[in-house]
């Protein structure tokens, strides 16, 4: 069943790096861009200076609310013990809001950790589903995006959540891509089934005897960017391994290209003709462009950004969470899981027995 639309989307203001500024300038800038209401949830000693400095107002100008959360929880904090005491945190009142329907969804780039544990406690979970998943679109030379999850709300997986993943971003890459039937891979040191680890070892005969998955075996990290596989399945502790490191890459191969650009004089002439182009590359990796990463799994929209977010990164979370809802992407996201074959959450059960 459709939520009803309430065109409102919290954000955590306390998450980031350098919170409360970037989330303060993305919420006034998404508000301003997308027409949707904002409720920055945080401290008013340290959140309401920086929005009237804004000239923002009290009475919800400029598109923005704010709800008083009088706690926040930091990136160096344990998980457990955070989410459990901390009961008036920015994460928690952020999730009960869009728990109770008084908003479309929830945006931090606050401790993954807990965001992931907080969204399980407060908003809950879909049926059949054991463990959310971090899932992350990665540009590929195909032109076509990769989904892959989990990148970093588990560290730790079994195969029966594995197989979990595997059939949330099936699910994920039908609905909301488009793709009719996806392939699935599994992260793998090697092709052969008898690669890898325990977990990959004990994950690909369950991921096999899925009927609803167009299972294509074992894949490699060389194959995140070539697009010939559409979903990619993989631990959290591997898949935020390999998110950074794509990361880091991308930036380290637009800085090499910045400099042999400016070498010589025939190269900078190069560079002014080409620069639409680098431009438009530099765009395409750019992870703010992405928001953040969706958390499947939970029964409302939570996106999580990087903890160095900047304001453009924040203000398209919003926007994702703003687009997601008007698609009904969640409920379809529900609905091809509920479709998935009696038989396979019969052989998840089992296993996770």
């Amino acid at each position: 069943m459709r939520h009803k639309l309430t065109g409102r989307v919290v954000v955590d203001a306390m998450g980031s790096d350098r919170a409360p500024h970037p989330e303060i300038d993305g919420a006034l800038a998404a508000a301003r861009d997308f027409g949707v209401r904002v409720i920055l949830v945080g401290q008013p000693e340290r959140v309401l200076p920086e929005l009237e400095r804004c000239g923002w107002r009290r009475d919800g100008d400029k598109g923005v609310e704010f709800a008083e959360a009088a706690e926040f929880i930091g990136m160096d904090e344990a998980v457990a013990t955070a989410v459990r005491r901390k009961r008036k945190s920015s994460m928690r009142v952020g999730a009960r809001l869009v728990a109770d329907g008084h908003a479309d969804g929830f945006v931090s780039a606050g401790n993954t950790g807990a965001a992931m544990a907080t969204a399980k406690m407060v908003i809950g979970m879909l049926p059949g589903v054991d463990r959310p998943a971090l899932a992350a679109l990665m540009p590929t030379k195909s032109g076509r995006p990769t989904l892959i999850l989990d990148v970093g709300a588990n560290s730790d997986c079994k195969p029966h959540q594995m197989a979990q993943f595997a059939i949330m971003g099936d699910a994920y890459s039908r609905s909301v891509l488009g793709t009719p039937r996806p392939s699935v891979g599994l992260m793998s040191i090697g092709e052969e089934e008898a690669k890898g680890n325990d977990l990959t070892k004990e994950a690909f005969p369950l991921l096999r005897e899925l009927e609803s998955l167009n299972f294509v075996g074992n894949v490699e990290g060389r194959d995140v960017f070539t697009g010939q596989v559409d979903v990619i399945v993989t631990d959290g502790f591997t898949g935020n391994v390999i998110l950074k490191l794509s990361e880091g890459l991308q930036e380290a191969v637009i800085s090499m290209i910045k400099r042999e650009l400016s070498a010589s004089a025939i190269t900078k002439a190069g560079a002014m003709l080409a620069r639409p182009a680098f431009q438009n590359l530099k765009k395409r990796l750019d992870y703010a462009e992405y928001g953040g990463a969706p958390l499947l799994g939970v029964r409302r929209i939570v996106v999580v950004c990087h903890g160095s977010s900047n304001a453009r990164a924040v203000r398209n979370a919003v926007r994702n969470v703003k687009e997601f809802s008007e698609h009904g992407a969640l409920e379809r996201i529900e609905r091809g899981i509920a479709e998935t074959s009696a038989r396979d959450l019969e052989v998840l059960r089992a296993v996770a027995e």
